[in-house]
């Protein structure tokens, strides 16, 4: 088992914080959807942890040990981090021949991989010649070349097609269910939804939201009250967001329904509703991503693990 830990990381530019103390585990036998707005910080941390980068502090390992002290990195960590890794004038074929020499891999595995990534009739294309969808798959075939028990991935889907989609997801979640550790930054929020049993989400550097993804979706509550400015400014001054759903109702995260209930009634506000809620990770995401109380230091985590336990209790 390999898990991937990121320990109080912080990574500054100059004077820009681009990570910000940011800690979180990636477990084994999962599929870890790694999400944020552009410029969030994602890629600057999965360089850190494949040390391509280095932190200002803290530390990012691979089950307990740093990527550069490996024993043997290309049979422990697949990566993908940039769609336009490969030299346009050699064929896709070459391409893994040159990383397989370099890693002392047999020449036998390359034609399985392009057999795997569904390239083997492209196989002696210049990759010049490739679509980006082509191009991601050859990148995949490249990670998985020493069949390593742990795959680090920077927007895998960007190009594919939905049948390539379709693939990439079946192939990501057999590994997982092997007992691999799949970490996977995507823009593709919809896709994550199908993919991911975990997210990490991070704003700023920060992380804002980690946890199972089915139980993070459960963390909202839907209310209807006739008071509903009053309550709303009431919830969002005790740190949770708020926002007005498809039929009129609030839907609050960051409470557990037992604090709304308590806080309502103090404040001698009705309520007519109050009802444990799943939302689409994009509520979820534009939530954690679009308030500015998870700048002060403030994660979603603890609030998550308090509604799970009021939904249980109901």
């Amino acid at each position: 088992m390999y898990p991937l830990e990121i320990e109080h990381v912080t990574k500054r530019y100059r004077r820009e914080v681009v990570v910000d103390d940011l800690s979180f585990t990636v477990a084994p036998a999962r599929v870890t959807g790694f999400l944020g707005p552009n410029g969030a910080g994602k890629s600057t941390t999965m360089k850190i942890l494949l040390d391509l980068a280095a932190a200002d502090s803290g530390h990012a390992t691979v089950a307990g040990t740093r990527y550069r002290d490996l024993a043997d990195p290309t049979r422990t960590v697949g990566v993908v981090l940039e769609p336009n890794a490969f030299h346009p004038g050699r064929s896709g074929r070459n391409h893994l021949r040159i990383l397989a020499d370099g890693s002392g891999i047999s020449p036998g595995r390359i034609d399985e991989l392009l057999e795997l990534v569904q390239l083997t009739h492209a196989a002696d294309r210049h990759v010049g010649g490739y679509s980006l969808g082509m191009r991601q798959r050859l990148g995949i075939a490249a990670a998985l070349l020493g069949d390593p028990p742990v795959l680090v991935l920077d927007e895998p889907g960007n190009g594919l097609d939905p049948q390539g989609i379709r693939w990439l997801r079946d192939l990501l979640r057999s590994r997982a269910a092997a007992g691999g550790t799949i970490f996977v930054s995507s823009h593709l929020l919809a896709e994550v939804e199908h993919l991911a049993d975990e997210v990490v989400v991070i704003n700023h550097g920060r992380l804002v939201a980690t946890g199972a993804l089915a139980s993070l979706q459960q963390a909202g509550t839907s209310v209807r009250t006739p008071q509903g400015e009053r309550l709303t400014e009431l919830l969002r001054h005790a740190g949770a967001t708020v926002h007005t759903g498809a039929e009129g109702e609030l839907v609050v995260r960051g409470l557990s329904t037992r604090d709304i209930g308590d806080r309502a009634c103090a404040a001698g506000i009705a309520l007519h509703e109050l009802t444990p809620q799943a939302g689409s990770l994009e509520e979820l995401f534009l939530d954690w991503t679009s308030n500015d109380s998870h700048l002060d230091g403030h994660d979603n985590t603890a609030d998550v693990a308090e509604t799970e336990r009021q939904v249980v209790a109901q």
